[in-house]
């Protein structure tokens, strides 16, 4: 039942798959394994780096290259040479981010943050690659550097989408798709699922954000690709599809969204 899932936003550079990282990808993605596609992301110089290392491996798997706002302060005129380079150089690279704004806390400066989202969607841009944008706790500020930059003319996803229903429509009419993870299946995610409702089938991509977020029942463990079986099955009772009908709408939405590539898997 759960195959062919399309997996747009995870971490497995991160050191919680040191381990098994090798092991545990080959099995997700083995002909008859639950995930088709897998998209790792990356959140500063060093892995967007990797990341596109670990996609020219493994021809399932995709890269985005970007800096987190949390670590935009290492970036630099320079920086941001080795990013175009990096989207470039390399087919396997389907979006740039992630980036954005995070004020959940004050380690970085918000004003830095802002610039520096300002000018990975400029790159974005010239690069002509949609973009994948985290935002959290900063609803408004994101908004208004994505209408200043007409970042909508670009494209891209909302990662792990977590604000209000009425947000989500402004976002969907802009032509914006949203990631959708492990958080809404958690009992406290009501205004996400007031935001799921509303928003179009044909916006919504699946993602875990692995190794972080995995949904219940295993809510507090590393999560990983193969968990979004519970994302699906919460996707289906909320739009009344079937769960095949979800993972074949999903993956056919990112497709559609990270489109630079040729996907020779169907």
């Amino acid at each position: 039942m759960f195959r062919g899932i399309y997996d747009s936003h995870a971490h497995y550079d991160d050191s919680a798959f040191d381990e098994d990282r090798d092991e545990l990808i080959d099995k997700m993605l083995e002909p008859n394994g639950p995930i088709r596609y897998l998209v790792n992301v990356g959140a500063n110089l060093d892995e967007s780096k990797i990341s596109v290392e670990m996609a020219e491996k493994n021809p399932r798997i995709y890269a985005t290259v970007g800096v987190h706002p949390d670590c935009v302060e290492e970036l630099s005129d320079e920086g941001i040479e080795q990013l175009r380079k990096l989207a470039l150089n390399s087919d396997k690279v389907i979006a740039i981010g992630e980036i954005g704004l995070d004020y959940s806390s004050d380690d970085v400066p918000r004003q830095v943050q802002k610039d520096w989202f300002t000018r990975q969607i400029e790159l974005a841009r010239e690069v002509n690659l949609p973009i994948a944008v985290h935002s959290r706790d900063a609803s408004e500020d994101t908004l208004n550097i994505i209408r200043e930059s007409k970042a909508q003319e670009i494209g891209g996803v909302i990662h792990c989408y977590s604000y209000s229903a009425e947000t989500a429509m402004i976002y969907d009419k802009m032509g914006f798709y949203f990631g959708i993870g492990g958080v809404s299946t958690f009992k406290n995610a009501r205004k996400l699922v007031e935001a799921i409702e509303v928003i179009p089938m044909d916006k919504i991509i699946l993602e875990t954000d692995a190794p972080y977020l995995a949904p219940v029942p295993n809510r507090g463990k590393r999560n990983d690709s193969r968990n979004l079986r519970y994302v699906v099955e919460k996707l289906a009772e909320l739009k009344g599809l079937s769960p095949e009908q979800v993972i074949d709408i999903t993956r056919a939405n990112a497709m559609r969204l990270f489109n630079r590539v040729d996907y020779n898997f169907e």
